[in-house]
């Protein structure tokens, strides 16, 4: 082996949960459309502690085309592993923001067995509602689509 190789082994599990991520992603993509997107993932992992990524992308069609900074992608990606392997994940909440509506659309998801579940508009809501005294913007929801898994539809066809 050279100085360069590295062993790897590889968690059955956690194989699982990097291509279901990469499936959730893809039936995601399909279900927001082309336009200007921001995806922000926070989980609660069992110890305690909260983690979280965002992504920034941009979907165009014919032929679909993202664009989006490999680095953030990857982070996110490992994130969204991490909270569908949820071995060590309380809580899982991934949001998806559209700005290219003539009203900005905000859906968001549970994440549990392994998939994306639509949360209900006054729980997402209130996850996006900004703390009292902050100058974030006030974010209107819309009722969350549910997702495909990948046995009710290829989200690559």
């Amino acid at each position: 082996m050279s100085e360069h190789e590295t062993t790897r082994t590889v968690d059955p599990v956690t194989a699982s949960s990097v291509g279901r991520a990469v499936n959730v992603l893809a039936v995601l993509l399909l279900a927001l459309g082309k336009g200007s997107h921001h995806l922000s993932i926070v989980a609660e992992r069992t110890s305690g502690t909260t983690t979280s990524a965002e992504l920034s992308l941009s979907v165009g069609a014919a032929p679909l085309r993202v664009t989006h900074g490999a680095e953030e992608y990857l982070r996110f990606l490992a994130h969204l592993t991490f909270a569908l392997e949820y071995s060590s994940a309380r809580h899982a909440v991934l949001v998806a923001t559209t700005a290219d509506e003539p009203v900005e659309r905000v859906w968001g998801w549970s994440v549990r067995d392994g998939w994306l579940h639509p949360m209900q508009a006054p729980a997402l809501q209130e996850a996006v509602t900004p703390c009292p005294g902050t100058t974030a913007p006030l974010r209107l929801v819309a009722p969350t689509p549910d997702l495909p898994t990948t046995d009710e539809a290829d989200p690559l066809v």
